[in-house]
């Protein structure tokens, strides 16, 4: 049973500016030609979509009793205590209130954020920061894993 899984996907509406851009570049094509210009707008569509689509496939999973948070792998064991980050608190914690040694799956258009310690000593990062659209069931989650 997998406890948790979040992908981290993009607003819609970045979707609309990825063709826009696709247009755009018709646009700058169009003095050079017919063909270029439809190039253009397959080619910086098709650019822009891939942009998009990649940053958007982050992905939260808690399986096999670790947190997989992107490209990390944290065992369950080496996470302390998990703190729930409404809209105000992630985005301080994104900003002032910031460790640098922190490891941060940040996506600005989340507003909701948790926090969670690292407590194994050989490990510098003094926690995690993950941008999540529900933060109180990731937590759930961790405590399920903890428990077992």
């Amino acid at each position: 049973m997998q406890p948790y899984d979040e992908r981290l996907t993009v607003p819609r509406s970045w979707w609309l500016i990825a063709a826009g851009s696709g247009f755009a570049f018709a646009l700058i094509l169009l003095p050079v030609g017919t063909l270029p210009m439809l190039a253009g707008l397959v080619g910086g569509g098709a650019l822009a979509a891939a942009a998009v689509s990649s940053y958007g496939s982050a992905r939260i999973r808690v399986v096999a009793g670790s947190l997989v948070a992107g490209d990390a792998r944290i065992p369950v064991e080496a996470l302390g205590e998990a703190t729930v980050l409404d809209a105000d608190e992630a985005i301080a914690w994104r900003r002032h209130k910031a460790d640098p040694r922190a490891f941060m799956l940040l996506r600005a258009y989340i507003p909701t954020a948790l926090k969670v310690e690292i407590t194994d000593p050989a490990d510098p990062t003094p926690y995690v920061y993950l941008s999540t659209r529900s933060p109180q069931r990731l937590a759930s989650a961790l405590d399920a894993v903890r428990a077992r």
